[in-house]
């Protein structure tokens, strides 16, 4: 499952990328984003470190230069980093009522958060959720309304 959602998520990626000049964060996160759709605690944690990373970068950026290659890395580390500390600060394992909310892979949230830099808050969020949407939609179409197994991370 998770190539075929790779592959249409660069699919999608490229048209959004090419008919509206918005980018979806990146080829490979519509695709994983797609996967976690019916997780949605999963997901809005994926927007919610994207967010925090763009606004760490920004604040970086007022003592250091920061442009083109520089920016990318730093998204991704810093990504990395708000990912990992996600987990333990917002999720609870007490009982059957517990939240599990986390982020999805280790690199997804630098990506969005990056192209939240570039082009905007509203713009990518748009942008990622409408891709993984029609990603998730083909995946249903293609598996015959089946259900889609995530077991990633």
């Amino acid at each position: 499952m998770l190539p075929e959602a790779i592959g249409l998520g660069l699919i999608v990626s490229l048209f959004f990328s090419e008919a509206l000049g918005l980018t979806a964060s990146g080829l490979v996160v519509p695709g994983y984003i797609a996967l976690y759709l019916n997780q949605p605690l999963m997901v809005a944690g994926t927007l919610l470190a994207g967010i925090v990373t763009m606004l760490v970068v920004q604040l970086i950026g007022r003592f250091i230069v920061l442009f083109g290659r520089r920016t990318m890395v730093l998204c991704v580390i810093v990504g990395y980093l708000v990912g990992q500390a996600v987990p333990p600060l917002l999720g609870t394992g007490l009982g059957a009522g517990a939240v599990d909310i986390g982020v999805i892979g280790y690199i997804i949230s630098g990506l969005i958060g990056y192209w939240m830099v570039r082009q905007g808050v509203a713009e990518t969020t748009a942008t990622v959720l409408c891709a993984s949407f029609i990603v998730r939609l083909v995946l249903i179409l293609v598996h015959g309304g089946g259900l889609i197994r995530t077991t990633l991370i």
